[in-house]
């Protein structure tokens, strides 16, 4: 094989054919184009991403976690349906007015009895020898007023047979001035005999008035001193009569008839002043406890009725005190029966009691559920397509099933009752079947 040398003529500057070959300029994108069209990519990516980002006041949720109702028209009946605790009627409980050891038992725990029927009997000795020692002391005082009392009387006594005499012998001198008198002026009667016996007569007349007056302020003074002492005798009488009464509060009594319960002393047990000795019930006679939400402190009021079924019959029962005292969330009433009790019922045992607190009406009704409790019945999540609304409402009464509506719903519109746990800073609630 032969290479050939291909060589171009001097006198030609190109290959033949190389005069028809040109360079090509590139033409370049305007760069406010590139720039305009940048931006337009970057406001269409913050627009999908602001259509189909989730909104900070709306989010997705499982319809199939949620409860949904509708909102119906129908009649609203206004009670309250309550757990209420058989209680006695009247609870007195028995203390120990005075302190002493326990020497005999009458009566055992559960017992029923009757008012002034005896428990038990203590003795306190130290009691025993003061309450003697005032006892005596008390006498010795009264004595000594009785005496006093007497020797005033004997003062009166006294008093009285001076003014009888002071009175007898004026009228010996008034008889004998006026049998005097007229023979004095007919000179039969010497001067000096008349003048003395009318000096005898002024005499007895002024002893007289002195007498009154001095009995007359010692009557004062004398009913001032009776009226002190006869106060002082009552006081006196009165301690110990309470002196008298201490001995006897060592003989406990039952105060009321009932039935006895935690009476639970010992023979011998030393019992402090003050201290529960147990409580007696009232025989018979029972009322119902029951713990209220707060929400219907303003709504339940003594004289309400309520009732209660027990093994078939049907039991009235009337408000007798509402307890304002709020605590957990709850306040307490006292429900007596108004008429026959039921036979069946026994202390502690808790019935299903329905307390009546207004008059059935027509109302559009939103079954009751546990968005109230995170609400407070001010707003609520109304389903719309999709999804789901928050929109305010005006809710009313409520009772176990429903709660009327006065403004926001419709006959018809489904809504949301189950718990907005989480859910309560939102606004719109979408629906995702795939969650």
């Amino acid at each position: 094989m032969s290479l050939v040398e291909l060589k171009t003529a001097s006198g030609h500057g190109a290959v033949s054919g190389g005069a028809m070959d040109r360079v090509v300029e590139r033409k370049r994108i305007d760069k406010r184009i590139l720039i305009a069209a940048g931006t337009g990519a970057v406001l269409i990516l913050i627009l999908l991403f602001w259509l189909f980002a989730p909104r900070a006041d709306s989010q997705s949720v499982n319809p199939d976690r949620l409860a949904i109702s509708q909102v119906q028209q129908g009649i609203f009946e206004d009670f309250l349906p309550l757990r209420a605790r058989v209680a006695p009627l009247v609870t007195v409980y028995l203390d120990a007015v005075q302190g002493g050891r326990v020497e005999q038992l009458a009566v055992e725990d559960g017992a029923t009895v009757t008012k002034g029927q005896l428990l038990a009997i203590l003795s306190n000795a130290d009691l025993q020898l003061s309450t003697l020692a005032r006892q005596t002391e008390v006498e010795q005082q009264l004595n000594n007023m009785r005496g006093q009392e007497l020797a005033l009387q004997q003062t009166r006594s006294a008093n009285r047979r001076e003014l009888n005499q002071v009175q007898t012998d004026l009228s010996k001198a008034q008889r004998l001035y006026d049998l005097q008198r007229p023979l004095a002026e007919k000179g039969f009667v010497a001067a000096k005999a008349f003048n003395d016996t009318k000096d005898e007569l002024e005499f007895q007349r002024n002893r007289l008035a002195i007498l009154r007056r001095s009995i007359a302020e010692d009557e004062q003074l004398q009913a001032n001193q009776l009226g002190q002492l006869r106060a002082s005798t009552a006081s006196l009488n009165q301690s110990l009569s309470i002196a008298r009464g201490s001995l006897s509060q060592l003989l406990l009594r039952a105060p009321v008839s009932g039935q006895l319960s935690g009476f639970s002393i010992q023979l011998g047990q030393s019992l402090q002043q003050g201290e529960r000795l147990g409580q007696i019930d009232s025989a018979g006679k029972s009322k119902l406890e029951a713990d209220v939400d707060e929400f219907y402190l303003g709504r339940v009021v003594v004289g309400q009725t309520a009732n209660i079924e027990v093994e078939g019959k049907t039991y009235g029962l009337k408000v007798s005190k509402v307890y304002p005292q709020v605590r957990n969330g709850q306040f307490r009433i006292d429900l007596v029966f108004d008429g026959p009790e039921p036979p069946s019922t026994r202390r502690g045992q808790t019935i299903s009691t329905k307390l009546t607190l207004g008059d059935s009406s027509r109302a559009v009704l939103l079954p009751n559920g546990a968005f109230f409790n995170d609400t407070g019945g001010n707003w609520i999540f109304v389903v719309d397509g999709n999804g789901a609304e928050r929109r305010p409402v005006q809710l009313g009464r409520r009772n176990n099933d429903f709660i009327e509506v006065l403004e926001g719903l419709k006959p018809g519109e489904r809504v949301i009752t189950s718990t907005y746990s989480g859910l309560v800073d939102k606004d719109h609630l979408s629906f995702d079947t795939d969650e």
